[in-house]
C-alpha cells in the first residue's frame, strides 16, 4: 500500500495511504520568546515564523515518512492559503479543490515545555464526499469529524482539550468502532468523566478498539489489540517548541502500523518521532524524514519496521 518516490499534489493520484480530515491552520509562531506575557505585559521574541498548522502538520509529517498523504480539509482563497498551498504541494501532499474565503490562523507562543495559543477559526471543515473520493487506506480525524470517515476505513482519532470538554461524560457512541483514539491524560479523564487513568481506559476501551494516552516527555501508554503497552519518553535535550508533538506522534504511529510494526513498537516509534520534533521551532520544522527517524530508532535499538 505504501509508495515511494515523487508525489504530485493533484486529485487523480489515488488511493492515498492517509487522508487527514483535521482542520488546517496557518501557524504564526513567536520564536525565542523571553516569557509568556501576563495581563498588561509586553514580551519580546527573536523571530516570527509562518508554518502549516493543525491537520496540515499531520499531512506534512506523513509525506516525509514516505506515505501518500492528502489534506482533505479545504484551504482558503487568500494570501495565507496560498502560502499553505505552496508549502503542502512542495511536500507532495494531495489537496482537495474546494476553497473557502478565509484561512484559519493560530498565534503560537512557545516557552519551555509549555505554550499559549490564540486561534481564529472560521469553521471550515472537510466533508465526507471529499474524504471518500481520496479512497484512503486510513483517515486521521478529530472526534467531531468522525462522520467523514468512510465505512470500513480505520480511523485514527485525536481529541483536543476543547473536544474533550464538549463531549465530556456523554455516551460517546460516536467512538464505537474507532480504530485508535489518541488522548492526553487530561483529555482521557475529561472525556471519560473518570478520576483516574485506569478507569478512563476501561471506559474508553469499551468503545474504541485501541486507546493511546500521551504523557508528555514521559512517553505514552495504551491498550492496543487488547494488550497494555507503554513507551518511555526519549531524552532529546531542552524543548524549544512542543506545538504539534501530539500530531506527529499520531503520524508516526500510522506509519509504523502500515509498515507492520507490532503494538509496542508502533508506540515506541511514535514517541520517538514526537520527541525529535520539540527541539526545533514549529511542528513542521521538527517533523523529520523517514530516513532520520529510522537512523534514530536504530541507534536506540528499536526493531526496524518491514521494508516498503
Amino acid at each position: 500500500m505504501l509508495r515511494q518516490g515523487v508525489r504530485i499534489a493533484i486529485l487523480d493520484r489515488m488511493p492515498v495511504d492517509v487522508a487527514v480530515a483535521i482542520p488546517a491552520f496557518l501557524d504564526l509562531t513567536f520564536v525565542g520568546l523571553e516569557a509568556l506575557p501576563g495581563p498588561g505585559e509586553e514580551r519580546f521574541a527573536g523571530d516570527l515564523v509562518r508554518s502549516p498548522g493543525g491537520g496540515a502538520i499531520h499531512a506534512v509529517a506523513s509525506a516525509r515518512l514516505g506515505l501518500d498523504a492528502a489534506l482533505a480539509t479545504p484551504l482558503g482563497d487568500d494570501t495565507d492559503a496560498e502560502f499553505l498551498r505552496s508549502a503542502l504541494q512542495a511536500e507532495g501532499v494531495t489537496l482537495v479543490e474546494r476553497r473557502t474565503a478565509r484561512t484559519a490562523t493560530t498565534v503560537v507562543m512557545p516557552f519551555g515545555n509549555d505554550r499559549a495559543m490564540v486561534t481564529l477559526d472560521p469553521g471550515v471543515r472537510a466533508n465526507a464526499a471529499e474524504v471518500a473520493a481520496l479512497e484512503p487506506a486510513t483517515v486521521a480525524v478529530n472526534v467531531d469529524m468522525l462522520y467523514c470517515v468512510p465505512a470500513g476505513v480505520p480511523a485514527f482519532v485525536t481529541c483536543g482539550d476543547d473536544d474533550a470538554r464538549a463531549f465530556a461524560r456523554q455516551p460517546l457512541r460516536q467512538l464505537e468502532g474507532v480504530h485508535v483514539l489518541f488522548v492526553s491524560e487530561r483529555e482521557a479523564l475529561t472525556l471519560s468523566g473518570q478520576s483516574d487513568l485506569e478507569s478512563a481506559f476501561g471506559c474508553l476501551c469499551e468503545l474504541a478498539a485501541a486507546v493511546v494516552v500521551t504523557l508528555g516527555d514521559s512517553g505514552a501508554t495504551g491498550i492496543i489489540d487488547g494488550e497494555r503497552v507503554s513507551a518511555p519518553g526519549v531524552p532529546v535535550g531542552e524543548a524549544v517548541d512542543t506545538t504539534g508533538a501530539g500530531d506527529l506522534l499520531v503520524s508516526a504511529y500510522v506509519w509504523a502500523e502500515l509498515r507492520g510494526a507490532p503494538p509496542e513498537e508502533r508506540l515506541r516509534w511514535a514517541v520517538l518521532y514526537s520527541a525529535l520534533s520539540v527541539t526545533t521551532p514549529t511542528a513542521v520544522g521538527g517533523a523529520v524524514t523517514e530516513e532520520r527517524l529510522l537512523d534514530e530508532g536504530e541507534r536506540l535499538g528499536l526493531s526496524l519496521p518491514a521494508a516498503i
